[in-house]
């Protein structure tokens, strides 16, 4: 088992590598700045994008590109909570357990998640359609217990509040 896999962290294998047009598109990212190494964020993205993950193929191609290491990249994609280095749900629950939102119960909020969404923390459901995970603070102390769905933040949640958000996602 690596050392990544023994915290928690899994690479999911794509079986290939980035089209053509996602490694284009990337060239046109390492032009716009003027250390290559400056675009890694973006080329992530693009790949993230393609494939909906950040495959090791992926990590791969975008150190070679960028002429880093392929630890580096993995360094960069296992630090960032936006970057998924597996496949994951159409919908992205991140519940934020950090202080200010457990005082306010986070905890108990990720326990109805789960009850409702029949899976743990760190899993997506049999239908592909969420996967619920804890990450740290989201920066929205002040309205806690709140969580991130895709790219929106939800905030001062309770029970009820989460059902109807939830069951109004296809």
């Amino acid at each position: 088992m690596s050392g990544l896999a023994q915290i928690g962290i899994r690479f999911a294998s794509a079986g290939k590598g980035l089209s053509d047009e996602t490694l284009k598109k990337i060239d046109t990212a390492i032009a716009r700045y003027p250390v290559k190494q400056s675009a890694l964020l973006p080329a992530l993205w693009l790949a993230q994008k393609e494939q909906g993950f950040v495959s090791l193929e992926a990590q791969t191609q975008i150190a070679e590109k960028l002429g880093v290491s392929a630890a580096f990249v993995a360094g960069v994609v296992t630090f960032y909570t936006m970057y998924h280095t597996e496949p994951v749900g159409r919908h992205v629950i991140d519940v934020c357990t950090t202080v200010s939102c457990w005082l306010r119960g986070s905890d108990g909020l990720v326990g109805h998640l789960e009850s409702k969404l029949g899976i743990r923390v760190g899993e997506t459901t049999p239908d592909k359609r969420f996967t619920l995970r804890s990450v740290e603070c989201l920066g929205s102390c002040g309205t806690a217990p709140m969580c991130q769905i895709n790219d929106d933040y939800h905030e001062d949640l309770t029970f009820e509040k989460i059902d109807r958000i939830l069951d109004g996602m296809k």
